[in-house]
């Protein structure tokens, strides 16, 4: 492998991972602090992919514009669902989360399929992010590769700061330690847990919305990530942020280069990486550190 084909592989792996951790960043925050398992969650990212196709028309070339009212649409939505359903799943066993939240799968995937048809859709890059930069020789890297690795990026550092700089990042944090103290210490634990669950949809949809114009817009792509977000989060350790971008990192190199030089075992090639951290470390790499 020459320089510039292992450099692409290397931009390629590190988008994958950051889009790998918005999505996961969201799920890790859901489970770790509410101690509910949204097997829904991929779904949020098939949400922010087709709000992505629905917006795009309305909002041209105004990109930042357009992934700023999908954030808000899917953190209202997000809202609204927590208030809905999710309240009453906080004191029910994991079996009957794991059904509901499969159960809304099924309703997402059939609206989907009412609104927006059963096609495959595209979404164009906007203009001022076609093209791409020299690598040398005859290869090029997309421009809107890079930015969605720059947003993603953006999107991390700020949520690392918010969880361990803030006031609502402290209530976070005590909320995900000890639940009762934190209510006993006069704090509206309803409302936070329906402000983490609506930031956790609206991670997950803007990842949908940024990767829509790579991997276009297709029923079932919510099931693929939710998957691989499990393995994210299980491997980060359950509630820790820091944890979950890591180990998205560590995702994408193994499956991009796996892809690469093991094309016909790249599909395990995650799932050893995940057994080998859990025989070393089973509380996984950070363990709730954030």
């Amino acid at each position: 492998m020459d320089l510039p084909t292992f450099l692409v592989q290397c931009l390629n792996a590190i988008q994958y991972g950051l889009l790998l951790f918005l999505v996961a960043s969201g799920l890790t925050l859901i489970f770790g602090i509410m101690g509910v398992i949204n097997l829904a969650h991929g779904s949020f990212y098939m949400i922010g992919a087709y709000l992505a196709f629905s917006l795009s028309p309305l909002f041209g070339d105004q990109f930042i514009l357009q992934l700023l009212a999908g954030v808000a649409l899917a953190a209202i939505f997000g809202y609204i669902l927590e208030w809905v359903f999710f309240s009453y799943l906080y004191q029910r066993d994991h079996l009957q989360q794991v059904l509901m939240t499969y159960s809304l799968i099924l309703v997402f995937e059939e609206c989907r399929s009412i609104l927006v048809g059963n096609e495959v859709h595209g979404v164009k890059a906007p203009d001022w992010l076609s093209g791409g930069i020299s690598l040398g020789g005859v290869m090029t890297y997309p421009i809107y590769n890079l930015f969605a690795s720059a947003a993603c990026l953006v999107v991390a550092i700020g949520l690392y700061y918010v969880v361990n700089r803030t006031k609502l990042g402290m209530m976070i944090r005590a909320g995900a330690s000890n639940r009762d103290m934190v209510r006993g210490l006069g704090i509206n634990i309803r409302l936070l847990y329906r402000t983490v669950f609506a930031a956790g949809v609206a991670l997950a949809a803007l990842a949908g919305m940024i990767a829509a114009p790579v991997t276009s817009v297709y029923p079932g792509m919510g099931g693929h990530i939710l998957i691989i977000c499990f393995v994210v989060v299980v491997i980060g350790g359950i509630g820790s942020i820091t944890g979950a971008l890591i180990a998205a990192l560590l995702v994408g190199f193994v499956d991009t280069f796996g892809k690469v030089f093991f094309a016909q075992l790249s599909g395990i090639g995650v799932y050893l990486l995940m057994a080998a951290i859990l025989i070393w470390r089973p509380e996984g790499l950070k363990s709730k550190g954030y």
